[in-house]
């Protein structure tokens, strides 16, 4: 959408069998990496695109962000799904949020309410890398640092292009 190349017809593709996966795309033309807002972002552009707001289902978008993500790139024999066997790469959302309360339908929750400051936990093949929102594996304050220095050289950089 900002860079106004047109909408791909997901519901249509999906209605022919294509699993479509849902991801982010980075900052050159997002400007985030959050697959909350890109799974919202999604459902909702389909339903004023297709004028039908049943046209992209919650439970479809999810899968899009998940299993469905993982087959259209072949792996989902690896991940996507939780299964014996699979990489244990998991979320723990808080639900006990304001905006969060009451759930009637988890899978609409998780498409127009949840945002990625909801993640408490992060997973990653059984390693626990995230707990209670906060980082175990990085120090966060350094690596802000260093995004900051390198984002000054780049502008820098760029105004002696």
């Amino acid at each position: 959408m900002k860079l106004a190349t047109g909408v791909c017809p997901v519901p249509k593709l999906i209605e022919k069998g294509v699993k479509v996966g849902l991801g982010t795309d980075g900052a050159s033309s997002n400007n985030n990496l959050d697959l909350f807002g890109e799974m919202s972002t999604a459902a909702r552009l389909h339903k004023i695109w297709s004028k039908e707001p049943t046209c992209l289902k919650a439970k479809e978008v999810v899968k899009m962000a998940t299993i469905w993500g993982a087959e259209a790139l072949g792996v989902d024999d690896l991940l996507g799904s939780i299964e014996v066997g699979k990489l244990a790469d998991l979320i723990i959302l808080d639900l006990k949020k304001p905006h969060l309360v009451p759930i009637y339908d988890l899978y609409s929750h998780l498409v127009y309410a949840a945002k990625s400051s909801d993640v408490d936990t992060v997973i990653v093949n059984g390693k626990i890398i995230v707990k209670n929102g906060q980082c175990l594996t990085l120090d966060e304050k350094e690596v802000l640092a260093e995004a900051l220095k390198f984002g000054e050289k780049v502008k820098k950089d760029l105004g002696s292009a």
